[in-house]
């Protein structure tokens, strides 16, 4: 009677390693922040939401979707927790970018950039999303994102070159709009494609596999 209890432990530990195994955690620690705000506010960040620089959000270049830290400001004591959900920053010696709201509210405005500690506090998973296969048959890619404006898939394009390589902007014209689909790989076969588009649900972004060169 007692196997099958022991069994159902096994997978269910083996299911949690699985769903965690790219999911990202840092160390507490010192970090060196900057700020964004009204250039960005209404448009569309790396995880598809749109960016509010009036929430508790942030960019980071690696830290998963839905991943939630607290910011305190050494100087003077302030503490904010935020959620990242965009990409960035992609200027040297920077290391994570705050909505105007959260910087405001740690008082680096002024300052621009600030060392801050940074704790992990957890994550949203509710932004781990099951990727959609399109394609019956290859070879096969990996698209992350369609945009209408060029700025924001080159962005993103940017943002996935930090940890992934053969990233490219695919452009299609429908129904008299232009858009720009950024997209990752080709592979002759599924399987060669599996555990990558695992590794980017588990981040959180909307992975489509679709046939290599058809349009979406």
């Amino acid at each position: 009677m007692k196997r099958p209890l022991v069994l159902l432990v096994v997978v269910t530990l083996l299911g949690a390693c699985a769903s965690s195994r790219y999911e990202r955690r840092p160390q507490s620690g010192m970090m060196v922040a900057s700020w964004y705000g009204k250039e960005f506010h209404g448009k569309p960040t790396a995880s598809g939401e749109i960016f509010d620089m009036y929430a508790y959000t942030a960019a980071h270049r690696s830290l998963s979707f839905g991943t939630r830290l607290r910011i305190t400001n050494p100087e003077n004591g302030r503490s904010v927790i935020v959620k990242i959900n965009d990409r960035g920053p992609f200027v040297q010696g920077r290391d994570i970018d705050l909505s105007y709201i959260a910087a405001r509210d740690l008082g680096i405005i002024q300052k621009g950039t600030a060392r801050v500690f940074v704790d992990y506090v957890g994550r949203d998973r509710g932004y781990v999303r099951p990727a959609r296969y399109l394609a019956a048959s290859g070879p096969f890619t990996i698209q992350i994102a369609s945009f209408t404006d060029i700025r924001n898939a080159f962005r993103l394009k940017t943002a996935l070159r930090y940890s992934y390589n053969d990233v490219y902007i695919s452009k299609a014209r429908v129904e008299g709009k232009r858009y720009y689909r950024v997209r990752l790989g080709r592979f002759s076969d599924r399987n060669d494609a599996e555990e990558l588009v695992r590794r980017l649900s588990e981040e959180g972004y909307h992975v489509v596999v679709l046939r290599y060169e058809e349009t979406l």
